[in-house]
């Protein structure tokens, strides 16, 4: 018998989950978008009308079942007068004085704002905790500054112990810093770098600790670090940073110098506002480690 020609119907496919977090943060945005139009006594017709977005989009989404763009998203919230990112965090909506203090730090120049957190720490008695701070001292800044050759040394003359804060997290969750991210991302590894850090201060009454380049751009592990440790940014021009690495042992630059260069110096733009916040700074450049080392005791002397 000759062989039917007739196309074999393909197996359907199984519908893919949603994820649970997913659905859980659309919900979180519906209730967001709902609560804001009511606190601005917008119908949905009218917040349809302002922002340009279908009256059965805006249905779907204050339901929890719409996914917008950021751009969409964009629209609804400026048709509101409602901050895009408030719309977009998972955290609860902030007091109404957060948000006038917010408001208020909004129109600050940038010195303002400096003189504005000297004048609040002071008045919280937060600055009365300086003497506490000198038992730990955590070194921050980019590999290549000179963080681990002056964090040893330091501590050795100090009598205290010395912690690379990567190599704790390795420890403590049994993989590699590289697995980790990929296994949890850049959030996950940052929370286990705060705790390792929690934990290092919880359970030793003194240390130098050396902490990764992205720990200080992290908004929830950087107040814990000024708060707790005396900080200091060791730094150096990208060029010696660039050069200290490869002397480490790492070729991986050389082989796109330019690039490589140009993303170093990107970096360093980009967490220089964080950097900055440390109590003392510590130039490395064109210094030999035991000159290095000198600097950073006079410097803890005046400071």
């Amino acid at each position: 018998m000759p062989r039917s020609t007739k196309p074999r119907r393909a197996a359907p496919t199984k519908p893919r989950r949603a994820d649970p977090q997913d659905v859980a943060y659309l919900r979180n945005l519906a209730d967001k978008i709902r609560d804001a139009r009511a606190q601005r006594g917008m119908t949905r017709n009218a917040l349809a009308a302002d922002s340009g977005v279908s009256l059965r989009f805006l249905a779907q989404l204050e339901g929890g079942q719409g996914n917008p763009s950021i751009l969409v998203l964009r629209r609804i919230a400026s048709a509101m007068g409602f901050p895009t990112d408030d719309l977009l965090s998972i955290d609860p909506a902030p007091a109404i004085d957060r948000i006038l203090l917010m408001q208020m730090l909004k129109r600050l120049s940038d010195d303002d704002i400096v003189e504005a957190r000297r004048l609040l720490t002071h008045h919280l008695g937060l600055d009365a905790v300086a003497e506490a701070k000198r038992p730990y001292v955590t070194l921050i800044g980019l590999r290549g500054a000179g963080k681990t050759t002056l964090g040893r040394r330091l501590a050795k003359h100090r009598g205290v112990p010395f912690f690379e804060l990567d190599r704790e997290v390795e420890r403590e969750y049994g993989a590699t810093v590289g697995e980790i991210l990929q296994l949890h991302g850049q959030p996950g590894y940052r929370r286990f770098e705060r705790e390792s850090l929690q934990a290092v201060l919880s359970n030793h009454a003194a240390a130098v600790i050396e902490t990764g380049g992205g720990l200080a751009a992290d908004p929830e592990t950087l107040p814990l670090l000024l708060e707790r440790s005396l900080a200091i940014w060791v730094r150096t021009s990208p060029e010696e940073h660039m050069q200290r690495v490869i002397d480490q042992g790492d070729l991986r630059p050389m082989a796109r110098s330019r690039e490589a260069m140009r993303e170093l110096k990107d970096i360093l733009k980009a967490r220089e506002p964080f950097y900055r916040q440390a109590h003392l700074h510590l130039m490395t450049s064109g210094r030999t480690a035991d000159q290095s080392f000198q600097d950073l005791l006079e410097l803890l002397e005046r400071g």
